[in-house]
């Protein structure tokens, strides 16, 4: 079902619902979306990912796509990247920022021609990043345009997502370099074959048109289970996300915060032609540094911290768990945490306050989990 916001047409249902619900999905709602949050065992779908490759609906993206003669020139005013300097079948992981250098979403840009460039939001936020593309290319020769009913958006991560990809496509996708893109047919379809995702693990992300996306699914899934593919919610990706140390929007980074306050201020080019929303903002906090800053905590037991909980030097507050879980992978309990930066140096010991009781942690520099 379609509806339209503000002039914005946003689905309200997930194109492949049916296909979850034949594979047993238990469903919350996630940003205004019916999202399969696990299948089975969310353990069993993390596991999968991290030694053979899972399979993920990630429809609820929201698309927005950015043309004409200064479309990279326009792009480079309103995000904190420098999109003219990505070459044709490449991607760009960027953000978009509020005047005052808060963050307001972080995007992938492919540029899919040399004047035309898609933008991938967060679903929370596809519509405020569609007005404010739009607002913001008042005054370039560039259009923007909300594609997000036009696409659906299918992931599959892990180890073996290259054979399973390879299986199904007409073209090989080994050669394929991390965060880039290319036009492939899945099961007589065209499509967007991505090599990116947010798991830690090697991984392809899939667009294609809504109608095709449950053909595409089940030729992934047919191809994928001598590889043991098992189809995941998001339940595991996250805790798939957070080993890896890959921020979310909403726990990690949020208008509250800049791209140097959690470690991410490479993304921001000082460097590039002409100015960009929120520079002055962000090359004063580049100088002076700020208050907090993003670390991991490792403890010991089996009490996690979660998002929100403090986190304490001795009886003072230091800081705040902005995302917390049982690592399946580590076996202990991790964390990412706006902490005081004088107390943010790898090492340090802390405490978090699990539900009144403080559980004792360290900190430790990001990611938890790399691939080798």
């Amino acid at each position: 079902m379609t509806v339209a916001r503000d002039g914005v047409p946003t689905r309200t249902s997930l194109p492949l619902e049916a296909v979850h619900a034949e594979h047993g999905a238990v469903f919350i709602d996630f940003a205004g979306w019916r999202m399969p949050v696990r299948y089975g065992s969310e353990l069993a779908e993390h596991r999968a990912v991290r030694e053979a490759a899972g399979i993920f609906d990630l429809s609820h993206m929201g698309e927005i796509e950015v043309s004409g003669p200064e479309a990279a020139r326009m792009l480079d005013f309103a995000l904190v990247g420098r999109l003219s300097a990505v070459p044709v079948g490449r991607a760009r992981y960027t953000m978009l920022c509020h005047d005052n250098g808060g963050v307001l979403d972080d995007l992938v840009v492919y540029r899919l021609a040399e004047q035309r460039f898609l933008v991938v939001a967060n679903a929370a936020n596809a519509e405020i990043v569609y007005i404010l593309l739009r607002d913001r290319a008042h005054g370039f020769a560039a259009e923007v345009a909300n594609r997000s009913t036009d696409y659906a958006l299918i992931a599959v991560q892990g180890p073996r997502s290259a054979a399973i990809v390879g299986a199904v496509t007409d073209v090989d996708p080994s050669p394929l370099k991390y965060y880039a893109g290319m036009p492939a047919r899945i099961a007589g379809v065209d499509v967007l074959l991505a090599r990116t995702g947010y798991t830690g693990e090697d991984g392809f992300e899939v667009y294609c048109a809504p109608e095709r996306a449950a053909d595409i699914w089940r030729a992934l899934s047919v191809a994928g289970a001598a590889h043991g593919l098992l189809p995941a919610g998001l339940a595991c990706r996250d805790t798939l996300r957070l080993e890896a140390g890959m921020p979310l929007y909403g726990n990690e980074l949020h208008v509250g915060v800049t791209p140097f306050d959690v470690g991410l201020g490479r993304v921001v080019k000082f460097d590039k032609p002409g100015t960009f929303v929120g520079r002055t903002a962000l090359a004063a906090r580049e100088q002076v540094g700020g208050g907090r800053t993003l670390v991991g905590l490792i403890g010991s037991g089996r009490r996690a911290g979660r998002h929100g909980y403090g986190i304490y030097a001795d009886d003072r507050a230091v800081g705040v768990v902005t995302s917390g879980a049982l690592s399946p992978t580590l076996g202990v309990p991790i964390a990412m945490a706006m902490v005081d930066s004088d107390h943010a140096a790898p090492g340090t010991a802390l405490t978090i306050d699990v539900r009144g009781r403080r559980e004792p942690v360290e900190t430790t520099a990001l990611p938890f989990y790399s691939r080798s």
